[in-house]
C-alpha cells in the first residue's frame, strides 16, 4: 500500500524543517553533548525555492513507489541547512507517518560507519597495519590463493573474493559459516579486480575481534559511537527502539523492525561486518560532523587527523575510485549526484540509505529511507542523487 492521501505525506510532514533553536544538551562520557546547531535565517541555507523542488523530488519518488517515505538530513558549514520527514516509515499492516527520530536499517551502511572506522581505529593505535595479511590475523584464513590477502584489500574491494557465498553456508550458524568463508577460492588474484564483496567485510568484522578481543559491536559502541554521541546507533537495537524503527519486509509472516534485513547478517546473529547497523539520521549528523571536523566533535576526540585523510584517500581500483570502506567514483555512485567535489566520499545501503561527506564543501548529506516496504520493491539511489546535486549547487552558490 502507497501513501493513502498525499495530504497527509506532504501536509504536515513535509514541513517538519528544524528550525533553529538553543542547542540542548546530554552527557556522553562525561561531556557535554550538545545538538548540532541549526541555521538561521541569515546563515547559509536553502531557500524556499529549493526546499520545494527537493520536496517535489521526494514527492514524486512516494507517488512513484520508490519508497514510503524517508527522511533528508543536510549539514553544511558545521550546522544543518535541512532536515525533513517524509510521508511514512510504515503502510502496512497500517499507515504510520515517518518522523525525524526513525530508526533505520542502514544495511551497507554498517561497511564504512561501523567496520571500517574501527579498523582504522585499530591502525591508528598500532594494533594493525593495512598491508598486513589476513591470514597472520586470522589462521585459518588461507588457502586457494586468500594467504596473499591483505587488510587493504579487503577495505577496497580488491580482495578477489566472491561477492556473496551461497545462504545455504550460514544455516549452522557463525561458526560454520567462518568455515565455508575461510575454505572459499577467489575469483580473482588479490589486487587485480574489484568485486564489490559482503564476504568481504565479514572478515573485517573477525579481525576487529580477533585484533581487540571485543566483538565488532562493542568495539564499535565504545570507541567510535559513544565518544562520537552516537547514542541510538549500534547493532540489535534495544526493544525501547522498535516502535520508532522503520520496517523492511516480511520474514516468516513477521515484519522485520529492529531485526537486520540482510539474511546473512541475520543468520549471524545480527551482528556483522557488512550489515547490521541501527541508526537515526540525526546520530549519522554527529558521525559525520565528526568526520569533517577531523575525528572531533564536542572536545572528544574519536579519530586522528591523519586516520581520517587516510581512511578517505582515494585508491584507484579496476573500476573507479575507493576510499577504505567508502564509495569515491564507482559503478556503485549513482546516489553521488554530480555537484560534489573529487574529495567526497561516501556509501550506500540497500535498504534505501544513502551518506554522502564533502570536505572541500563543509557538506554532509543523509537520506534514509525503507525502500523495501512492504514488498521488497522501491528504487532510490538516483533521487538520492538528484537531491543532492539540488542540494550541494545551492549551497556552492552562498559561499
Amino acid at each position: 500500500m502507497q501513501c493513502p492521501s498525499l495530504s497527509i505525506c506532504f501536509g504536515f510532514f513535509l514541513g517538519l524543517t528544524i528550525a533553529f533553536a538553543n542547542p540542548t544538551a546530554t552527557r556522553v562520557h562525561g561531556e557535554e553533548t550538545s545538538e548540532i546547531p541549526r541555521t538561521g535565517s541569515t546563515e547559509s541555507r536553502l531557500s524556499a525555492d529549493q526546499q520545494t523542488e527537493i520536496d517535489q523530488v521526494v514527492k514524486e519518488g512516494i507517488e512513484n513507489g520508490q519508497m514510503p517515505g524517508c527522511v533528508v538530513l543536510i549539514g553544511h558549514r558545521g550546522k544543518i541547512v535541512l532536515a525533513k520527514a517524509y510521508g511514512h516509515r510504515q503502510s502496512e499492516p497500517e499507515a504510520v507517518p515517518m518522523t525525524l527520530d526513525t530508526v533505520f536499517d542502514l544495511a551497507s551502511l554498517t561497511k564504512p560507519v561501523a567496520t571500517a572506522t574501527s579498523i582504522l581505529h585499530l591502525v591508528e593505535q598500532g594494533k594493525l597495519k593495512l598491508d598486513q595479511k589476513v591470514t597472520a590475523i586470522l589462521p585459518t584464513f588461507t588457502g586457494n590463493g586468500k594467504e596473499n590477502i591483505t587488510v587493504r584489500q579487503l577495505l577496497i574491494h580488491q580482495s578477489g573474493l566472491i561477492a556473496d557465498n551461497s545462504i545455504h553456508d550460514y544455516g549452522n550458524g557463525p561458526q560454520q559459516a567462518f568455515e565455508r568463508i575461510d575454505a572459499l577460492k577467489l575469483t580473482a588474484d588479490p589486487g587485480t579486480k574489484f568485486i564489490y564483496s559482503d564476504v568481504g567485510f565479514i572478515v573485517l568484522g573477525r579481525i576487529v575481534e580477533a585484533v581487540s578481543g571485543t566483538p565488532l559491536n562493542e568495539y564499535a559502541a565504545a570507541h567510535i559511537f559513544k565518544p562520537t554521541g552516537m547514542q541510538e546507533t549500534g547493532y540489535l537495537p534495544d526493544k525501547s527502539l522498535h516502535s520508532r524503527t522503520a520496517p523492511t519486509e516480511q520474514r516468516n509472516g513477521d515484519w522485520m523492525r529492529g531485526e537486520v534485513h540482510d539474511p546473512r547478517a541475520y543468520a549471524l546473529n545480527g551482528v556483522a561486518g557488512h550489515a547490521g547497523l541501527f541508526s537515526t539520521a540525526e546520530d549519522l549528523a554527529r558521525y559525520a560532523t565528526m568526520m569533517l571536523n577531523g575525528g572531533t566533535i564536542d572536545r572528544q576526540r574519536v579519530l586522528k587527523p591523519e586516520t581520517i585523510e587516510l581512511m578517505i584517500t582515494p585508491h584507484e581500483v579496476s573500476r573507479g575510485v575507493r576510499g577504505l570502506g567508502w564509495d569515491i567514483q564507482s559503478p556503485y555512485s549513482s546516489n553521488r549526484g554530480d555537484q560534489l567535489s573529487e574529495r567526497a566520499f561516501g556509501h550506500g545501503g540497500f535498504t534505501g540509505t544513502v551518506l554522502w561527506i564533502d570536505p572541500d564543501q563543509d557538506l554532509f548529506f543523509i537520506f534514509l529511507s525503507n525502500r523495501l516496504h512492504p514488498d521488497g520493491e522501491g528504487s532510490v539511489n538516483s533521487l538520492a542523487g538528484r537531491i543532492i546535486s539540488i542540494a550541494a549547487a545551492a549551497l556552492s552558490s552562498t559561499e
